[in-house]
């Protein structure tokens, strides 16, 4: 189901990175290109879009879902439909050692999903709200979601976790016991963002060859989520929180003594300033105009997402034969749905066809 202790990788004889990875570029010449998102975006309706996503290799997973009603949500299903049965046949062909290092990446996907229900349920969604926010990309499947996602509540859902023996179990009853004393979700959130990262560490513990190579995703990962919670600190009342609870090991580049003096910091600017020289610098300055236009650290959080993305879009560049192509794939495959969902929402909604532009990571 979800991630756990596993075995030190083995490499599966007949199986070697070259099989894998020629497979992968063929899949990959088929994503979508730049201008068929272009002529996508421009699509007067829903119906027209849907009509030339049929043409493209969405087409089997839009019939059927379609026979339920031309719309958004038969659309959205369909294309996280193809996003799983994608992941899960590149998973089929990789060798024991990619698998264990793809496996311990998309761990991030079984956090996001168990976030998502979490939150649905302190806000009381339904389930067909909370299962339209998920996406199954890690071990627990989509039946496993979708029972989580029918729990009762909050307590419900740690209780069902803790019955089926998933390794999160523990990090989400404790994280459970703080949020009933201080009354915050975030306590429930920073303790499975804490087990993952632990987890995802002690299994990429090389810094050389292909282990490595997903080890510096990773440390951006972890990076990205210390950064983000630095800037949510800026708008929490601080005199009640020890900013240190919150820090995440494993990082590229934000150490826990630059976090030490991040957290602290009462101006966004005084951050900015601290961050100048790391690999975060530059991006989060380009943006800071946008964030006092918006008020809102979304902007920030958007910004370090398109870096994870474009880094992890990189290293199949510089990896011809080894784990950097699979990573690659996987991460654009995601880019392309997140996209497509963004377009499906704009035209359901009648948003703009500039701020449909601004919402999607183009790369």
């Amino acid at each position: 189901m979800s991630p756990g202790p596993t075995p030190a990788p083995r490499r599966a004889g007949g199986k070697d990175y070259g099989y894998a990875n020629a497979r992968i570029r063929g899949m990959r010449s088929r994503l979508l290109t730049r201008a068929f998102l272009d002529d996508l975006i421009e699509t007067p309706d829903i119906q027209q879009f849907i009509t030339k996503l049929q043409q493209t290799e969405y087409g089997p997973d839009l019939d059927e879902t379609l026979i339920h009603g031309r719309d958004a949500a038969a659309v959205d299903e369909a294309l996280k439909n193809n996003m799983i049965r994608t992941y899960q046949k590149v998973l089929h062909f990789l060798n024991d050692e990619a698998s264990y290092i793809v496996t311990t990446l998309l761990g991030r996907w079984d956090v996001f999903n168990l976030k998502t229900i979490i939150r649905g349920k302190h806000m009381h969604l339904s389930t067909a709200d909370i299962r339209d926010g998920l996406l199954p990309a890690g071990q627990l499947t989509s039946i496993d979601l979708e029972a989580l996602s029918s729990a009762d509540d909050v307590r419900a859902v740690v209780d069902t976790a803790v019955t089926w023996g998933l390794p999160f179990a523990s990090a989400m009853r404790d994280g459970f016991a703080r949020f009933t004393q201080s009354g915050e979700l975030a306590d429930v959130e920073l303790a499975l963002d804490r087990y993952y990262a632990d987890w995802a560490a002690t299994r990429l513990q090389k810094t050389r060859g292909n282990i490595g190579t997903a080890k510096r995703i990773l440390g951006i990962q972890v990076d990205t989520m210390n950064l983000v919670m630095v800037f949510r600190l800026q708008k929490a009342d601080t005199e009640s929180i020890v900013p240190d609870q919150f820090y995440l090991g494993g990082g590229a580049a934000v150490s826990r003594e630059l976090y030490a003096d991040l957290a602290p910091l009462s101006d966004v600017d005084e951050v900015l300033d601290r961050l100048r020289g790391t690999p975060y610098g530059k991006l989060l300055d380009e943006v800071a105009v946008k964030y006092i236009e918006e008020n809102s650290i979304s902007v920030f959080e958007r910004a370090l997402e398109d870096y994870l993305m474009r880094r992890a879009l990189a290293v199949g560049a510089g990896d011809p034969l080894g784990i950097g192509i699979g990573i690659a794939y996987l991460w654009a495959k995601q880019n392309e749905i997140t996209n497509l969902r963004i377009i499906v929402k704009g035209k359901s909604v009648g948003m703009p066809v500039d701020r449909v532009r601004r919402e999607m990571i183009l790369v």
